[in-house]
């Protein structure tokens, strides 16, 4: 078949899906129509041959960008739901007689759709750098967040520490500027003559007592403060000093506690005990 007699027949828009026909995108009467065309048509199978190439190496014309791990699991679920693709007919199997040669304005139009594809693919690639970049941008920002975090709680911590600590200072400095504070000074007892210690007492607001040098405490042994009053000492509550033999306690006095006038800092068995049982460390002068 010449030029002419293609034209004549529609050749023009036969010519024009040869792109079409290359991806498997001509289906039923369109494809078959095409492959009886393309039997006796030079130009067209030049063309098919042509392009089935240009399809070959067209996935490595864009740069490479590793898909998202997510992405496989996409594309077997649209892979499962999608209908199976047209099979591309091979079509270098396809002879026939020699025909006039490609026309360049027909050749060149079919290659702008190409190139438009290319452009296309390579688009999509930039953006799939791009969304990796961002998910890579958006971990960086989780991880500065829950450090940011991870201080303001901290800083809180610190906050609720000092603020608790303020109370205790608060509630001392009450207790020794009350109207019916006691000052009292403790000395070390025999087992403990580099002790020493000193209490304001309240009736009112409370027993504040601090003790230094007492030594450590033997295992399975507390430090009890006792209320000197005239009849049977009364427990006023448990003493443990820090690794220097040092403490700084307050003790409530209960509404029916005799009147005492002074203290005394015995070691018992953990827990405490009613009555005092062993050594006096401090007791008041």
């Amino acid at each position: 078949m010449t030029g002419r007699e293609s034209r004549d027949d529609g050749h023009d828009a036969l010519y024009e899906s040869s792109g079409l026909y290359v991806l498997g995108a001509l289906v039923g009467e369109e494809r078959a129509r095409f492959e009886r065309h393309m039997a006796e048509c030079e130009v067209c199978l030049a063309e098919v041959r042509t392009l089935g190439g240009v399809a070959d190496v067209l996935p490595f014309s864009v740069p490479q960008v590793p898909a998202p791990p997510e992405l496989r699991a996409r594309v077997l679920a649209a892979a499962r739901t999608a209908r199976p693709p047209l099979l591309v007919r091979d079509h270098t199997a396809v002879r026939a007689p020699a025909s006039p040669a490609v026309r360049p304005h027909s050749r060149g139009t079919v290659w702008a759709g190409w190139f438009a594809a290319a452009a296309s693919l390579a688009m999509a690639a930039g953006l799939g750098g791009y969304a990796a970049t961002l998910q890579v941008r958006l971990r960086d920002v989780q991880q500065r967040l829950g450090q940011a975090m991870s201080r303001l709680q901290e800083s809180e911590q610190r906050l609720d520490a000092a603020n608790r600590d303020a109370t205790v200072v608060r509630m001392n400095l009450a207790l020794v500027t009350s109207a019916d504070v006691v000052d009292l000074r403790l000395a070390g007892q025999p087992p403990a003559r580099q002790a020493s210690g000193r209490a304001f007492v309240s009736r009112s607001r409370g027993v504040l007592l601090a003790a230094s040098n007492l030594p450590a405490l033997p295992a399975n042994r507390v430090y009890q403060v006792w209320f000197l009053t005239p009849g049977a000492p009364v427990s006023g509550g448990l003493l443990r000093p820090d690794d220097q033999g040092n403490a700084t306690v307050t003790f409530p006095v209960a509404a029916d506690t005799p009147a005492f006038a002074g203290l005394a800092v015995s070691l018992e068995p953990e827990g405490g005990v009613p009555a005092p049982t062993g050594a006096i460390y401090l007791a008041t002068q």
